[in-house]
């Protein structure tokens, strides 16, 4: 028997009739239309307001409960001893350099030196941070901070 569409017969499990509401007790959801009784989620558009007002509380929870994160970003954080150890006497430190160095991350934005260590080098600080005792510390091998 050719396939057409005349001669497809459909199955009657597949198509599910929707529930008539409203039409009298004997249907079985008739009198309050599967609703309950009284209360907000039995009047008409009354799920609708709940929802949102449940939303609404969840949104205004949230800052406090995970936290704020601040938009502004840190810059990373490089001691004097990997200074010491990277670059020579006479060179000059700045955030390019770090980067070839990989003393920073790629995409860092900024860096700040830190005076863990000590320095005994002479160098050049460009365009970078740098703690009140890390300056002291850079100006008084001989190097100087721009």
């Amino acid at each position: 028997m050719p396939l057409r569409p005349n001669t497809i017969k459909s199955k009657n499990k597949l198509k599910k009739r929707s529930k008539r509401l409203g039409r009298g007790n004997a249907s079985g959801c008739g009198n309050y239309s599967g609703r309950g009784l009284k209360g907000q989620k039995s009047r008409s558009g009354g799920r609708r307001g709940l929802k949102l007002k449940g939303l609404k509380a969840m949104l205004q929870a949230t800052p406090k409960l995970r936290g704020f994160k601040s938009l502004q970003t840190k810059p990373t954080e490089v001691s004097l001893e990997k200074i010491q150890k990277n670059f020579k006497d006479g060179e000059t430190v700045n955030l390019v350099s770090l980067k070839e160095k990989k003393l920073v991350n790629v995409k860092a934005k900024e860096a700040k030196i830190l005076s863990n260590g000590s320095i005994s080098i002479k160098i050049t600080v460009q365009g970078i941070k740098c703690t009140t005792k890390a300056k002291e510390m850079i100006v008084k091998a001989g190097g100087q901070v721009e």
